[in-house]
């Protein structure tokens, strides 16, 4: 009986943490702390963590973080226990807030999508100037393509393409990676491995450039822009959002000489061209446009 009870004090020690932490994200009875629910590739760059870490030095509130796809981060969202979400899917954003989940969709940065295969080529797209042909091209050869197929961002954005390009991709050649949802890094090695095309975001392949053997063959069209987006989660709905410290964090996400500041010179120095590029309607001001 003595042992069953050490057992059971060491399981509460141990989960009570735990339950805790998991708690109801953002209880308006805790201002120092606030939870996001983001979208894996931001994360994986580590630009979310470099925003938290700005933010927290200098307000003393603590952000953390559960990285997902896209759709998942915004089912996730869905029942109240995060205070904001950061996503790129246009389409499932709205979605998100015509729901009443979230109050609104507030620009913070983009990147963009490249398409990337053998360095030797074999579906012949290297150097086209829309994504559109590219993808036909592909189809039409019938050259391995691997899709992360998780209702991401990155996969709602490759579908899209593939619309643009008046193609609904099937058969052999066109393979679901099954871990696709555990981001685009593990798609890209993944890709890498067989040898196969693939939509991935830069800053993605800018951080494991020195990993693969896959290169950029077609970039720089229009259609290819990624688009981030974060959704303060609704109060109305979900009352123990901290939406007071939440709308702080955008604030200082958003704002010209802070959060956009970061995002603007992140990954320079160690990539010698950006990562992700400023977007709030602050920073466009500023800018003239």
């Amino acid at each position: 009986m003595i042992r069953r009870w050490w057992i059971f004090l060491l399981l509460l020690m141990f989960l009570f943490p735990a339950c805790q932490t998991m708690d109801r994200a953002g209880d308006s009875r805790d201002n120092k702390f606030i939870l996001l629910a983001s979208t894996i590739g931001p994360i994986d760059a580590g630009i979310v963590g470099a925003l938290e870490e700005g933010f927290e030095k200098e307000t003393g509130i603590r952000v953390r973080h559960v990285g997902a796809g896209t759709g998942a981060a915004l089912k996730m969202a869905e029942k109240g226990q995060f205070d904001l979400v950061l996503a790129h899917a246009k389409s499932l954003e709205e979605k998100f807030v015509q729901g009443g989940f979230g109050t609104e969709r507030i620009s913070l940065m983009y990147n963009d999508f490249v398409i990337l295969g053998p360095a030797s080529d074999p579906a012949g797209i290297k150097g086209m100037k829309t994504a559109a042909e590219a993808l036909r091209t592909i189809a039409a050869r019938k050259a391995t393509f691997i899709s992360r197929g998780d209702k991401s961002g990155t996969h709602v954005s490759e579908m899209e393409l593939w619309k643009g390009a008046g193609i609904k991709p099937a058969g052999s050649w066109y393979i679901i990676y099954e871990k696709g949802s555990s981001g685009n890094g593990p798609t890209l090695r993944y890709a890498n491995e067989r040898k196969a095309y693939t939509v991935i975001d830069r800053a993605t392949y800018l951080a494991l450039k020195k990993e693969i053997t896959l290169a950029i063959l077609v970039e720089k069209d229009e259609a290819m822009l990624n688009f981030m987006s974060l959704i303060p989660v609704n109060q109305a709905k979900f009352p123990k959002v901290n939406r007071a410290v939440a709308m702080q964090f955008i604030g200082w996400m958003t704002a010209v000489d802070k959060g956009q500041r970061l995002i603007r010179d992140f990954g320079k120095e160690k990539y010698g061209e950006p990562m992700f590029f400023p977007n709030s309607v602050a920073w466009r001001k500023s800018q003239g446009k």
